[in-house]
């Protein structure tokens, strides 16, 4: 994976505008819901959506957590204006970072990667949410054809519909949209949710 985002990092903000739709709506969306004073962004990559996180939430700290250093190099550039309200992390999610302490915990785009592994993901981020927390997703859902499915699975994307059944099942749904993308080449979806009482 290293590998792969070590030559992406220099073209990710370039090229994924065409097809990762909706990262900023998702954080816009989300405001409505939840006034977190903690982030955790998973998957965080060059830092794009900590950027829109730290303008949209400005008392929030935030937390940033990606498996690729390259990424994070980038992030770190990106992200210098706002000093130490941003901390960035080499982890990988399969595990709690800090249990109870986020109010949002935001995958974007993340989840579909994470092949295998995103239900342990899941459930690290229902620990770090502390009560009544919100979780917010938007990633892709279904390919509308088999030979484009194919494709995102050679770059490490899953479109199996999997997603939103764990999502609405673990969390409280508040808000969901599966839209179609380019007359239905595929599906992505939002999914903002807070975590259940007691779990």
């Amino acid at each position: 994976m290293e590998r792969y985002y070590r030559l992406h990092s220099h073209i990710y903000d370039y090229t994924r505008w065409s097809f990762l739709f909706g990262r900023k709506k998702i954080i816009a969306m989300t405001a409505d819901f939840v006034k977190p004073r903690r982030i955790l962004e998973v998957g965080c990559g060059t830092g794009a959506n900590l950027d829109t996180l730290a303008k949209t939430f400005p008392d929030a700290s935030i937390t940033g957590v990606d498996i690729s250093d390259s990424m994070l190099n980038k992030s770190r550039r990106l992200l210098e204006k706002h000093g130490s309200r941003i901390e960035l992390l080499n982890y990988n999610y399969n595990r709690p970072l800090r249990r109870g302490e986020y109010d949002l915990v935001l995958f974007s785009y993340t989840l579909t990667m994470i092949n295998p592994g995103w239900q342990e993901a899941l459930n690290a981020a229902n620990a770090d949410l502390s009560t009544g927390g919100g979780l917010a997703v938007v990633d892709f859902h279904r390919g509308g054809t088999s030979w484009f499915s194919d494709w995102m699975g050679v770059n490490h994307v899953r479109m199996e519909g999997e997603l939103l059944p764990r999502l609405k099942q673990s969390f409280n749904p508040l808000f969901l949209s599966a839209p179609k993308a380019y007359g239905g080449l595929w599906q992505y979806f939002y999914f903002i949710g807070n975590k259940r009482i007691g779990a």
